[in-house]
């Protein structure tokens, strides 16, 4: 197998982790042509496990924080998943776990609300808002964009209108891949929410300082494929210390498996995809939202801090003098608020800027997306 094709199927796996043959046929090909290649540079270089099968695919990866909210799960029209849409998520792959290999939304949404019944939970949840039943048509869209659900007859828009049902298949290889972890939740007792997150991936100290400098390889590799930019500063200092004195060979075994290119600067490391396609936000990007961003970004670039009063200003001005190139309704009075969040939110999930109350931090990385003033020279 070439260098190329295993780069290629390797890409396939960051950009998608869960790959099935029904809606990721060329690139579920891909890595199985190159599984045994695949598995061992992942085993290696990473710690993260790779399940393959006739029709799906599977990397088993390891958030680096529990706490990012940064990427959250996306309906259709891209609105974010809150605690309510998350909750029901979980409430109906429970159900799913236990269904017949065929559903119907009714079904499962009658099963969901008896769970949902669960006075431990402190969920509340009801059939009778459309609001409630519109967050479980989001949930079942998901699944079946993931692959666990497959529409087999009816529309969930007449569900909405109460006005007919949908038939789906359980796909159950794909429901039984979807859980990753490094322990078992039913194995996991702990009081809070936030202990039980972070004991889903705890993983066992080395004892040795082969074992040691393995681990810390392998959490620094996954971060370096995972996150936009990886800050000294945010490393703890056995990390650092490795990463100092491993950088180059870090990078350059990432660079050659796929493709990215580093980006070395004083506070930290960003490992940049020429070909634009291994994220989530792309930076710069065309539209409305994507020139907003930039230049919120060139604005932060050379403030360094601003508060939102001032970037609702900021956004007030930009608008006015772009409104013939921007979507309607940006120059309404107030859009300007949900203009600036939205920036915000692409620029803090890309690690470009951090916001503590109503104070925006540029954050280094900023710095190319910074405008300098030309300098002119004299003709000859």
């Amino acid at each position: 197998m070439t260098d190329d094709a295993r780069r290629a199927a390797l890409r396939a796996l960051l950009a998608k982790p869960l790959l099935t043959a029904e809606h990721d046929g060329e690139a579920l090909l891909k890595v199985r042509r190159c599984e045994r290649e695949l598995r061992e540079w992942l085993t290696r270089e990473t710690g993260w496990r790779l399940h393959v099968e006739t029709e799906t695919a599977r990397l088993f990866k390891r958030a680096p924080a529990t706490t990012d909210a940064t990427h959250p799960a996306r309906g259709r029209s891209q609105e974010p998943f809150g605690r309510h849409r998350y909750v029901l998520l979980c409430l109906a792959l429970a159900m799913l776990e236990r269904a017949d290999a065929q559903t119907t939304l009714g079904r499962l949404a009658d099963e969901v609300l008896t769970a949902a019944a669960e006075p431990d939970l402190d969920f509340s949840f009801s059939l009778e808002t459309r609001a409630d039943r519109t967050d479980l048509v989001a949930v079942v869209r998901l699944l079946i964009d993931w692959g666990v659900l497959r529409r087999v007859a009816g529309e969930e828009e007449a569900y909405l209108s109460s006005s007919g049902d949908v038939l789906y298949d359980v796909r159950r290889g794909v429901l039984s891949a979807l859980l990753t972890g490094v322990r078992g939740p039913s194995t996991i007792d702990a009081p809070t929410l936030d202990e039980r997150l972070a004991a889903l991936a705890d993983e066992a100290l080395p004892d040795t300082d082969d074992l040691r400098n393995q681990a810390l390889r392998r959490a620094l590799t996954r971060r370096l494929l995972d996150e936009p930019v990886v800050y000294y500063a945010d490393l703890s200092e056995p990390e650092l210390l490795y990463l100092q004195s491993q950088r180059h060979a870090i990078t350059r075994r990432i660079e050659d498996a796929t493709g990215l290119i580093a980006e070395v600067r004083a506070e930290g490391i960003a490992m940049v995809d020429p070909h634009d396609e291994l994220t989530d936000i792309r930076m710069p990007e065309q539209r409305t939202d994507g020139h907003l961003t930039l230049l919120v970004a060139e604005y932060l670039a050379g403030a360094g801090t601003a508060t939102l009063t001032e970037l609702h200003a900021f956004v007030r001005d930009a608008a006015a003098k772009h409104k013939s190139y921007w979507r309607r309704g940006v120059t309404d009075t107030g859009a300007e608020v949900d203009l600036v969040a939205g920036a915000l939110g692409r620029l803090i999930a890309l690690s470009l800027a951090e916001m503590s109350g109503s104070t925006v931090t540029a954050l280094p990385a900023i710095a190319r997306y910074a405008l300098d003033e030309p300098t002119i020279k004299e003709s000859r």
